[in-house]
């Protein structure tokens, strides 16, 4: 016979806490699951979010873009000029969303689109002198805040978790994980 849970006051739990609610919970009522790699999943979710909120919020949003708008025009920028499935492969979205999205900034006068050379089928995105202006501007503040975030760990601590991460990710090659290219 299974224990009845305490009766939760959600209202002391907050953004983080609830990890340590949600492993101590789940770990009660599942006694098999691994709560190390359950916490990690979750505090690396949310810091994810938390950080991408941030720059949205901070840096993208003033400016009139999304998050997913940064991406796109970050990667027309750096490997510009390029088809739109290439921009959908290197920002991790589909190709309906980069699709939607060069549109809106085509229209906004930050996106060019010409027929490839090589393929008279093919489109090949670029940035206008406005697009390649805003994103340059834009990324010297997102790094800005990137180096704010950053700054919370000493260069050593910076290297040390870019290796955990990729190892992290080298390692999802083993279980077929799902990505969107």
């Amino acid at each position: 016979m299974t224990q009845e849970p305490e009766p939760l006051d959600a209202d002391h739990l907050h953004f983080w806490s609830f990890i340590d609610h949600a492993v101590d919970r789940a770990s009660r009522e599942l006694p098999g699951i691994d709560p190390l790699a359950m916490r990690l999943v979750l505090t690396l979710h949310r810091a994810a979010n938390m950080l991408v909120y941030d720059l949205e919020s901070a840096v993208h949003r003033p400016r009139g873009w999304s998050w997913p708008g940064f991406r796109v025009l970050f990667a027309i920028w750096l490997s510009g000029p390029v088809e739109a499935k290439k921009v959908a492969e290197l920002s991790g979205m589909s190709r309906a969303a980069v699709s939607a999205l060069v549109n809106t900034l085509e229209r906004d006068g930050l996106v060019s689109k010409e027929r490839a050379s090589y393929d008279g089928r093919a489109v090949q995105l670029g940035l206008t002198e406005a697009g390649l202006h805003a994103i340059t501007t834009a990324f010297q503040a997102h790094n800005a805040r990137e180096q704010e975030w950053a700054g919370a760990l000493s260069e050593d601590e910076q290297q040390t978790l870019i290796e955990l991460l990729g190892k992290l990710t080298a390692h999802s090659a083993h279980f077929d994980v799902r990505h969107r290219t």
